[in-house]
């Protein structure tokens, strides 16, 4: 683990101390675990652009082309805009804790593509 010297400005500081305070966690796991969802949604998009680059429109239009067309399964239908099921709403993961958790070196390395 290494150490880091980090320059804030007062308010930023205050903010942070608020946050991680009602959070219940330290100052130091605050900062680390923003930087790690920054650096992990960077990487996703990297990522997803490297994929994007591979696709072939084409084969996307053949293989679509022979899903059949039936109506969906009941209960799997696709709820119109601004209708939500209230089954979903239930549904909503609980509020995350904001702890770090470690990252097995094989999430790792499907981040880095």
């Amino acid at each position: 683990m290494s150490n880091l010297s980090l320059r804030l400005p007062d308010s930023l500081h205050e903010k942070v101390r608020d946050l991680a305070a009602r959070d219940d966690i330290s100052i130091n796991q605050f900062i680390t675990t923003a930087v790690a969802e920054k650096a992990a949604a960077l990487l996703t998009v990297e990522y997803l652009a490297e994929r994007a680059k591979r696709g072939d429109r084409s084969a996307f239009d053949r293989i679509l082309a022979r899903v059949p067309r039936v109506p969906p399964v009941p209960g799997d239908q696709i709820e119109p805009a601004g209708k939500t099921p209230r089954a979903n709403q239930r549904m909503r993961p609980a509020k995350a804790r904001g702890r770090v958790t470690k990252i097995s070196n094989k999430s790792r390395s499907r981040l880095r593509g």
